[in-house]
């Protein structure tokens, strides 16, 4: 009796199992969870006996019930002479019923059913290799596993793992739940026989170190579950092993022997042996199996490796939290997959988050913080926002320094918004919540802290940005999720205002507070406060709407009293006043009227107005008047008439100001008052026509008759003049125009062409005259191309308005080209050193190529003139210009492909041209060389264009393009000989081999009347041009010989040329387990080449966000793959 109760206590019962595997990477599978124990952690009912030191149920032994699974399972479709093998492939709901079966043949025929278990394994790898039953004990593994490659050599293989078959999609779930249910079922008896595990183990060693992949794939799946599965049955047995210990020493209290201590002895004993069993086949896998495949040529291999890792570490301390282990985990982030740098850094974070691993980790945190934090910066965006994730754990733990975070605060204005948001809520966390855990009062931080201490965190955050307001947003953006603080209106309002006297601020911190109400305001309303990196509307469901509906009002109410009270404290401030205008357009003004403060809404609006004429600065001008505007057009009933009133009263207001302006300076006064003025007049002008009662014949006067006024003015001058004739086309009815109103608009713009043309005259005279004759020539080249554009001849031919259309002349085209290019010429120092002035975007070289090439795109004058003379500067002014010139040559393509190869061409002329000039001017050994290399780098450009299907589409105007510079070369031979090398031989490679040979023909036949001889030096480009024209007839009709006969494939992989090595983390490690990944790896993975994207593709917005952002060019072309950091092994 006292044998029968060890055996019952030594038994384990079966656990009731979970889910299945959800993915179909290894990982957790049923017994991923702690197997035999509760939610609560405790030991299953039945381990553990009944506290006081009492061993019940020691005498006796329930009989086990038997419950009729055959019926449900025969339900299932299971038939008696199913395989294995078919089961796992289809019928994954009998995989219990058949694993008892198996088990129950396995205790009466050992052999037998460990053959059909083997077979179904070998089978799982898609071999079909039958075993002897007899001869089982004598066969060899190596011998069997060397057969079944050469099955695979024999291509006799079948692939079920990587099947797209949709009978087969669950084929590694059900897999991986089959042996995981086998091991379970199998923990009272087999599993501890030495026999079974240990020969299935010993087969899936030997198969994952195979060349077939299927085989590895297949292998490395069952072996990983294998030690998933131990794990569970290792940590029921130790759960048993803490009861029987504590039932011992309970016992041993009441008496020091006797046959109840002696059965809890042999219990406690056995239960050992049984851990340590499990724990050796669990190194045997990983010694045999890990150790080699986490390191695999296939990525899919390494993934499974370092997320079941991963699960054992978190699931099995005891065994696997040591660096022996951990080590795998670090090296693998710098795995050249990004899923499997993923799968380590979830891993990692999944360990960091349980306090009691942290100090096992603190060897392994050293010698790999550097590459976490590295991470952070990951060229895969997944991996980067995972290694963030991370790095809060750290950070948590107090495990980073600050200085090792400062790096990643550079992140916040990183262009992926998810990478932003995730940093976003580091810093939240580390910086302003301040969360942080420690061994003594466990975790610390500020979430219940006032909104208060959390905005003057925020503040003493934005004080590094005190003159960048974009960084700022930025800044804001990606901690507003976050922050419940930054949606406390009243408390931010509160702070401005100075109602708290437990908080003073600064000049800096009221600026920044200011700018956060505002933008916080955007954000809660929907709106964005940084440029999107797509351009797509953003949709709301119903529920989403309605909250920004309820954040419009809260901000409404919060404000309804106390703007009036913001706007008389920062009135005066030039830098405040502009974000806490704008907060206007975010309120809902319904409110007003429904609460009754008309009054509240008449302040504001009249300390706007007061604002308006207080500024001269286009920020706070534009600000007011889209506020006023707002008002006038969204306002209930009589706030409406009233806004309609003040803008009104604001507009006559402005004209007395400006004639009183304009009287001053011609009776010789200063200036300042009528620049601000024109300023104020310009800003209301982009918005709506404004009345100018003889102002506009005032104007035309002073610029006529007054030739030294500040440049400034007369830019500010001719805006006004040229809105004011635009307005007044926009006026002329086109159905019905009258005479009087086509007549007056002639006038009207006959006196800004009078003005226009005499700039033109002068200014392209003038050279290096200061920046404020620069911003006047970049005024007037964006004018004149505007105002020819609007009255093209074209759009009023054969209308009642044909009057109206204009087409300028070919004087006055060359006189315009000539002061475009001025400014083109510009330095790069002298626009950098402008980027912060006022109205930059509108007078700077973008905005002159723009202005110049949107004349040729619309037609509006001749392309074969300007055409060439713009794309002539495409490689010579760095990459914003450059986009603009190939949106041009796209828009070319489209609509005037006819007229592409004569426009290429004379493009390429007058860069050649250029060229000559400055080599028969002399000395000058740089200039020279600058020109040389435009030359050739404009051909390389415009030959770029041709790629891909546009090679074949625009095959004709390639062939063009070769032979007129074939002709326009030989026109004075040899001195222009050298046009072959630089400009038409990036053509050639684009041109198809029969046109090759006809190009070469006509080369050679216009060289036979020269002497060669004569001038070597002046004839090389020549023979060069002939030697390309030779390669590539030769390279292409080989090619063609190829396709005409037979194609010759060659097997496997292609090949790679570079064999780049890993990146050794430690000092000391043998080869065996830390080389890089091998050569095979290295070819593993095909690489297709990127083709071409269209042009129309790369001219983004991105340039004008750039240039808005104030942040250097360089900075943010690096920003795109170069500065992200990626595995260091690929």
């Amino acid at each position: 009796m006292e044998n029968a109760a060890v055996a019952s206590e030594t038994s384990v019962r079966r656990p009731k199992r979970g889910r299945v595997l959800e993915s179909a990477d290894v990982g957790p599978s049923k017994s991923s969870g702690s197997v035999g124990e509760k939610a609560d952690g405790s030991p299953a009912d039945g381990e553990q006996g009944s506290g006081d030191g009492s061993f019940d149920g020691l005498d006796e032994i329930a009989p086990k019930t038997k419950r009729k699974r055959g019926a449900a399972a025969r339900a299932a479709g299971w038939k008696d002479d199913q395989r294995l093998i078919d089961v796992v492939k289809y019928n994954a709901k009998v995989i219990d019923h058949v694993v008892k079966r198996w088990v129950e043949r396995y205790e009466g025929d050992p052999k037998s059913a460990m053959v059909d278990l083997l077979m179904m394994l070998f089978e799982a790898c898609g071999a079909k290799y039958q075993l002897d039953v007899e001869s089982l004990d004598e066969t060899d593994v190596d011998d069997v596993v060397v057969a079944l490659v050469q099955l695979a050599r024999n291509g006799e293989v079948e692939d079920y793992y990587s099947s797209k078959q949709k009978d087969l999609k669950s084929f590694k779930e059900n897999l991986a739940s089959f042996w995981d249910t086998l091991v379970l079922e199998c923990q009272n008896g087999p599993l501890f026989d030495n026999v079974l595990f240990e020969k299935c183990v010993d087969y899936v060693i030997a198969l994952s170190c195979t060349p077939p992949r299927v085989y590895r794939q297949v292998a490395s799946l069952v072996g990983l579950q294998l030690v998933t599965s131990f794990i569970a049955v290792a940590k029921t047995l130790s759960a048993q092993r803490e009861t029987t210990q504590r039932q011992l020493n309970a016992e041993k209290k009441k008496r020091s022997d006797g046959p109840r201590v002696e059965s809890l002895n042999k219990r406690l004993s056995l239960t050992h042996e049984k851990i340590t069993a499990m724990e050796e086949m669990m190194r045997k896998i990983f010694t045999g199996l890990f150790m080699h495949r986490y390191r695999d040529v296939d990525p899919e291999i390494r993934m499974s490796c370092i997320k079941s890792l991963g699960i054992w570490v978190a699931s099995y301390p005891s065994l696997f939290l040591q660096d022996l282990y951990l080590k795998y985990l670090g090296w693998t982030l710098n795995d050249k997959s990004s899923a499997v740098r993923k799968a380590s850094v979830l891993a990692l974070q999944n360990l960091y988050e349980a306090d009691e691993n942290v100090p096992s980790l603190g060897l392994f945190t050293e010698r790999f913080c550097n590459r976490m934090i590295e991470l952070a910066d990951d060229i895969d965006i997944s991996v980067a926002v995972s290694a963030i994730g991370l790095l809060k754990q750290l950070l948590r733990h107090q495990l980073l320094t600050d200085d090792e975070l400062g790096p990643l605060y550079d992140l916040l204005i990183d262009e992926p918004p998810m990478i932003r948001r995730a940093i976003g809520e580091l810093v939240y966390d580390h910086l302003i919540a301040q969360n942080v855990k420690n061994s003594q009062s466990g975790s610390t931080g500020g979430e219940n802290e006032s909104s208060e201490v959390h905005l003057g965190r925020l503040l003493q955050i934005l004080r590094e940005f005190p003159d960048d307001p974009i960084l700022g947003a930025y800044v804001i953006d990606d901690i507003w999720d976050d922050m419940k603080a930054m949606k406390d209106w009243k408390c931010i309002i509160s702070m401005l205002l100075d109602e708290n006297p437990l908080i003073e601020l600064t000049d800096v911190d009221a600026t920044n507070l200011v700018r956060l109400l505002h933008a916080s305001a955007k954000k809660a309303v929907g709106d964005r406060i940084v440029p999107a990196t797509d351009n797509r509307k953003q949709y709301y469901t119903k529920a989403q709407k309605e909250a920004l509906e309820n954040s419009k009002r809260e901000i409404t109410t919060a404000l309804v009293k106390s703007f009036p009270q913001l706007l008389r404290k920062y009135i005066a401030d030039k830098v405040k006043i502009s974000p806490l205008i704008e907060i206007v357009l975010l309120l809902k003004l319904e409110i007003y009227s429904l609460k009754r403060q008309e009054q509240n809404f008449k302040v504001s609006l009249e300390l706007i107005a007061d604002a308006f004429f207080k500024h001269g600065e286009k920020d706070a001008l534009r600000s007011c008047i889209k506020a006023i505007t707002f008002c006038s057009t969204e306002g209930q009933a009589d706030l409406q008439d009233f806004a309609q009133s003040k803008l009104t009263d604001l507009e006559n207001e402005l004209i007395v100001k400006l004639k009183s302006a304009i009287k001053e300076v011609v009776a010789g006064d200063d200036e300042y008052s009528l620049l601000v003025n024109l300023k104020r007049l310009y800003e209301l002008q982009l918005t709506k026509p404004v009345s100018t009662d003889g102002v506009y014949e005032d104007m035309a006067n002073i610029l006529r008759d007054l030739k030294d006024l500040d440049n400034e003015v007369k830019s500010f001058l001719l805006l006004n003049m040229y809105l004011h004739v635009a307005w007044c086309l926009h006026s002329v009815d086109s159905e019905t125009p009258s005479e009087a109103s086509i007549s007056t608009l002639l006038s009207k713009r006959s006196l800004l062409f009078e003005q226009l043309y005499y700039l033109l005259e002068t200014l392209s005279k003038v050279q290096n005259d200061g920046r404020s004759r620069s911003v006047l020539s970049c005024r007037v080249c964006v004018i004149v191309a505007e105002i020819w554009c609007l009255f093209k001849k074209t759009k009023y031919s054969s209308t009642k308005l044909e009057s109206l259309g204009y087409h300028p002349d070919t004087s006055i085209l060359q006189k315009f080209w000539r002061l475009c290019e001025q400014q083109l010429n510009v330095s790069d120092e002298t626009e950098e050193e402008d980027a912060n002035e006022e109205y930059i975007e509108e007078s700077n070289r973008d905005a002159v190529m723009i202005a110049a090439a949107k004349l040729v795109a619309t037609d509006t004058v001749s392309k074969d003139y300007l055409g060439p003379l713009i794309i002539s500067h495409f490689a010579m002014h760095g990459m914003s210009t450059s986009e603009i010139i190939k949106y041009l040559i796209t828009s070319l393509k489209k609509n005037a492909s006819d007229e592409l190869p004569t426009i290429f061409l004379e493009a390429l002329k007058r860069v050649y041209q250029r060229h000559l000039v400055d080599v028969s001017g002399g000395d000058n050994e740089s200039l020279i060389s600058r020109t040389h290399a435009d030359c050739k780098d404009l051909a390389t450009r415009l030959s770029a264009t041709f790629t891909g299907a546009a090679r074949n589409k625009h095959k004709s105007e390639i062939l063009k393009i070769v032979q007129a510079g074939v002709s326009f070369a030989f026109l004075n031979a040899p001195k222009q000989l050298h046009f072959l090398e630089v400009a038409v031989l990036p053509f050639v490679s684009k041109l198809l081999t029969s046109d090759v040979l006809d190009i070469l023909r006509d080369v050679q036949k216009r060289s036979e009347n020269f002497n060669k001889d004569e001038d070597p030096s002046g004839w090389r480009p020549y023979f060069t041009f002939v030697e390309h024209l030779h390669e590539k007839y030769i390279k292409n009709d080989g090619l063609q010989d190829e396709k005409e006969g037979h194609t010759v494939r060659r097997r496997g992989r292609p090949r790679k040329a570079s064999n780049i090595q890993g990146k050794k983390l430690f000092d000391r490690h043998d080869s065996s387990e830390e080389d890089s990944i091998s050569e095979s790896d290295q070819n593993g993975e095909e690489e297709e080449e990127e083709e071409d994207q269209p042009l129309i593709h790369t001219f983004r917005s991105s340039v004008s966000k750039l240039r808005s952002m104030r942040l250097p060019q360089q900075e943010m072309n690096g920003q795109e793959g170069t500065s992200r950091t990626k595995g260091t092994n690929s």
